[in-house]
């Protein structure tokens, strides 16, 4: 059963009556109020959200117990080896059935966040956590008291002690304009579409709303050295409103971002300044440049997804648009996947579709997702077969990447609130390539880690 459903479940026992809500404890009906007076016990948001407290705190209650239990029937360790000793098992299914059992597995532990300035940790709302490609660091977006984001960067090399401890470095600057985007970038390297690692130099961008800004600053920025021997802002464009980012690793359009805005596609190059405008009829709320090819895709709030090649001249009344997939709401995340034949896409809907690029046509669906109107990413791993999302309701949901099936869910260890939605990392290697497997979960002022042994 999904935990974010409502108690429709429970008042399956008896009949629902128009403006009345039956209590199963107290075993009676009981009349809706109007509105949302807080006063008022009983009115439909009110009730649902015991519903869904009382069942997260039960599933909670059952995580700590270890009475987590895998989701197919007769999976454990023994029976997967036995199976593949005697052949009847591929090691392609064997790893993906292990991942499972790990995945099923997973304790939630607290991460102590250590920082040289002691007013910096634990002192601000967690927003946004991005790790980079060797997930050796996390770039953080916190919600500062008196409006607006500062940034940060968490170092994850102490993930790999018994204290699990994490060093957090802040920034110099903050704004008090909404940070809408994030994603990390490279200047320095012609090798950047293999390795952040390589780089002398690693940037970053984030984008702000109305009157707003990208901005790319180095990750050196973040360190605990002299401040007076710490870079400034490389550099700062003035947009407007935006909704989304990303860096081209391609080395065709070198030094290149695109930041997507209101009915419009904007590639800037940030050596040259030179800067390419694509139109579009709806608000993009999601990108991702290919990196086989310079070739962007969008997700709009129309549903719409396309791609554009960015080699293309800007030429009046011709069509960018190339490969083009719909969905049935606003497009929120999309995620290219490493063959670039397939695309991952989530919607306001709460629906999360696979498509392939070739057909243009929607393999697989992954159900359970749970969105209205939040701006949520996805999170991929190929290499163990999973994906990963944060729901509106807080729930953190893992998939099969293979079969589509709903591994575990796992709740939040707040309370479910719009500004309490965690921000999640996924990665067998958290920490470098010595570094622990697991899954990071910031929420509100907390870090959490779940192991992934």
């Amino acid at each position: 059963e999904d935990p974010s459903s409502s108690s429709s479940s429970q008042n399956s026992v008896a009949p629902e009556l128009p403006g009345f809500y039956y209590d199963p404890e107290k075993n009676r009906y009981f009349r809706l109020l109007p509105g949302h007076n807080n006063h008022n016990p009983l009115t439909k948001d009110s009730i649902q959200h015991k519903a869904m407290e009382c069942k997260r705190l039960r599933l909670l209650e059952e995580e700590e117990k270890q009475h987590q239990k895998t989701t197919r029937a007769g999976l454990n360790s023994s029976v997967l080896l036995q199976k593949r000793q005697l052949g009847s098992l591929s090691p392609i299914s064997y790893c993906r059935y292990i991942h499972e059992l790990k995945v099923n597995c997973m304790q939630r532990r607290k991460i102590e966040i250590h920082s040289p300035d002691s007013s910096v940790a634990g002192t601000n709302n967690f927003k946004i956590i991005v790790a980079d490609v060797a997930c050796e660091r996390i770039f953080t977006v916190n919600d500062v008291e008196h409006g607006g984001c500062k940034y940060g960067i968490i170092n994850l090399s102490g993930l790999g002690k018994e204290s699990l401890t994490v060093e957090m470095y802040d920034n110099l600057y903050f704004t008090n304009r909404k940070v809408n985007s994030v994603c990390w970038a490279s200047l320095t390297h012609p090798d950047s579409h293999f390795s952040l690692t390589h780089f002398s130099k690693l940037c970053l961008m984030g984008i702000a709303e109305t009157p707003g800004c990208a901005s790319l600053l180095p990750a050196s920025l973040f360190s605990s050295t002299n401040p007076g021997d710490r870079p400034g802002m490389l550099c700062s464009f003035k947009i407007s409103t935006a909704w989304s980012c990303a860096w081209c690793l391609n080395p065709q359009a070198d030094n290149c971002f695109s930041t997507g805005l209101t009915r419009r596609v904007l590639v800037t190059n940030v050596v040259t300044g030179h800067r390419q405008t694509f139109g579009t009829s709806s608000d993009v709320l999601a990108q991702q440049f290919a990196t086989q090819t310079p070739v962007l895709y969008n997700g709009c709030r129309s549903g719409e997804i396309f791609s554009i090649d960015v080699r293309q001249r800007n030429r009046k009344g011709q069509s960018w648009k190339a490969i083009r997939l719909f969905h049935g709401s606003a497009v929120t995340s999309i995620h290219l996947m490493e063959a670039e034949h397939y695309l991952m896409a989530a919607d306001m809907a709460g629906k999360i579709k696979l498509w392939d690029l070739r057909t243009a046509k929607c393999v697989k669906q992954y159900k359970g997702h749970h969105n209205e109107y939040a701006l949520l990413p996805l999170h991929v791993n190929e290499e163990e077969g999973l994906l990963i999302a944060v729901g509106q309701d807080c729930y953190t949901r893992i998939w099969s990447l293979q079969d589509t099936h709903l591994l575990r869910t796992i709740p939040s260890p707040h309370p479910s609130s719009k500004d309490a939605i965690p921000s999640v990392v996924f990665s067998s290697r958290l920490g470098g390539s010595r570094g622990v497997p697991g899954l990071l979960m910031a929420v509100k002022q907390d870090l959490y880690h779940f192991s992934y042994n």
